[in-house]
């Protein structure tokens, strides 16, 4: 679940595998070539074979859309592949349906209504959602298919593992585009005759779930500020609990674990390397599970936040038809997590189409990346005045909405964007901001005419769809 996974953690191959040829072949090269699996027409979009009619609510742009069907998750030589093939292998034979093909153009009634989101809810805006029309959108997080999931999964559990798209910022570890991995395990009590035989199977199912070296430091839940619901008895929480946490401990000693030998490989002697591996719970809110948690795993001489979980509330388990159900979910971004495993410096690299970064990952191999060059940067400040209303009010601009035009006009060249001064001018009462914008290619040199263009655009588009005044 993966607001449960918004909350939670922010948390078969490429059908449609791209042939590429033997020349390096760049990201920005692919978005010249157009998506194989979306289609731009006036008044319609055609994303994955459903045509959609546009209208005001639509704001996915054709860079956007040129990276649906990518699906970096189903690729066993990626990165991303690989850390969910490590995840979904683990967990074999344990009772768990993988979901890897699970479209990411859903409705906003999947997305949000039937996870219960208010209709106010910041999610729900434009300036955090690409919108295909006014219903329907690309998904910003796995959990759009969690009712889906829970009405027509035949085993007691599912992981859930796919791209998501929301507008961001824009920096080496931000992408509109990133992979969350989800999963939920579900005991009906309807399926039992007795509380006994529940309670029974549930403890059947803990003592199989294999076990760890890992040394854990565990915490319980606190009545007041992570209470259990009222709907699960003590020891119902204790044992779904025990379950959720076995879980999860088993998914990062088969994730970590890995990246040791990897490093251990690479020639790496940190002293870290040879201690068994650390985790601890500590408690959490989220607003589908309670009592909740997240785990952090000492990697490196520091606590790493790693995963959020809990006991999924009563709401949630009504809305998909399970109103007389325990279970428990979890959600995990995979992204930041490859990034530190296989030593991956800027996010961007995952969408590269260059050979000299894909022909460096192999299938259920965890292997450090090697740099192959690093190219120089080239900044650039945009500043100007926030425009106001008739009646004197600040009009603001949200901050995605500029990293949307950023990102539109220069793609992957732009490495980051951030607020580097703001202040009100104390005669005029003008509001000023200045972003600063750095320009790099992770596989090339790009010149200075080629960084003023897609400033200049840039410029242009700020004064068009925003009334700024530029300084």
């Amino acid at each position: 679940m993966a607001v449960l996974m918004q909350s939670l953690r922010e948390a078969f191959y490429v059908s449609r595998q791209l042939r590429v040829s033997t020349r390096l072949f760049t990201t920005s090269q692919y978005l010249l070539h157009g998506s194989p699996s979306t289609k731009v027409e006036d008044g319609k979009l055609t994303v994955l074979g459903t045509t959609y009619k546009t209208d005001e609510w639509t704001n996915a742009t054709p860079r956007i859309l040129s990276l649906v069907g990518r699906d970096l998750h189903m690729n066993p030589n990626h990165p991303i592949g690989i850390l969910r093939s490590l995840i979904e292998n683990r967990f074999q034979g344990l009772g768990y349906t993988m979901y890897g093909d699970l479209q990411p153009n859903v409705t906003v009634a999947e997305n949000f209504d039937v996870l219960g989101f208010p209709k106010d809810h910041v999610g729900r805006s434009k300036s955090d959602t690409y919108y295909l029309n006014k219903d329907n959108l690309l998904r910003t997080h796995t959990s759009a298919h969690e009712h889906e999931c829970f009405l027509t999964c035949q085993t007691p559990g599912y992981f859930i593992c796919g791209d998501v798209y929301r507008r961001d910022e824009i920096d080496r570890t931000h992408y509109p585009v990133f992979h969350q991995m989800e999963g939920a395990r579900v005991w009906k009590r309807d399926d039992f005759a007795s509380q006994e035989e529940l309670l029974a199977q549930i403890q059947k199912d803990i003592d199989a779930i294999p076990k760890t070296d890992l040394i854990v430091e565990d915490v319980g839940y606190d009545p007041v500020e992570n209470p259990k619901q009222d709907f699960m008895s003590e020891i119902e929480v204790d044992l779904v609990s025990q379950h959720l946490k076995r879980t999860i401990e088993l998914l990062v000693d088969a994730v970590f674990n890995e990246a040791k030998k990897a490093a251990k490989l690479a020639g790496s002697t940190e002293e870290y390397l040879n201690e068994p591996l650390r985790v601890r719970w500590v408690e959490a809110y989220f607003p589908w599970t309670a009592p909740s948690w997240e785990i952090e795993v000492w990697w490196k001489g520091e606590w790493l936040e790693c995963c959020g979980c809990g006991d999924v509330r009563k709401l949630v388990l009504d809305n998909s038809n399970l109103d007389n159900s325990i279970a428990w979910a979890f959600g995990i971004g995979l992204d930041r997590i490859a990034m530190l495993l296989f030593g991956i410096p800027d996010i961007r690299l995952f969408w590269s189409l260059d050979k000299r970064f894909i022909s460096q990952f192999k299938e259920n191999q965890i292997s450090i990346f090697k740099p192959y060059s690093k190219y120089p940067g080239s900044q650039r400040d945009i500043s100007f005045w926030l425009p106001k209303t008739e009646d004197g009010n600040l009009v603001k601009l949200h901050e995605n909405d500029l990293m949307e035009i950023v990102r539109e006009n220069a793609g992957d060249l732009v490495e980051s964007v951030k607020l580097t001064d703001e202040f009100v001018h104390p005669k005029t009462g003008k509001h000023s901001q200045t972003y600063r914008i750095n320009y790099q290619s992770m596989d090339r040199n790009i010149t200075n005419d080629e960084v003023n263009v897609m400033n200049d655009k840039t410029r242009e588009e700020l004064v068009e769809k925003f009334g700024v005044q530029l300084r």
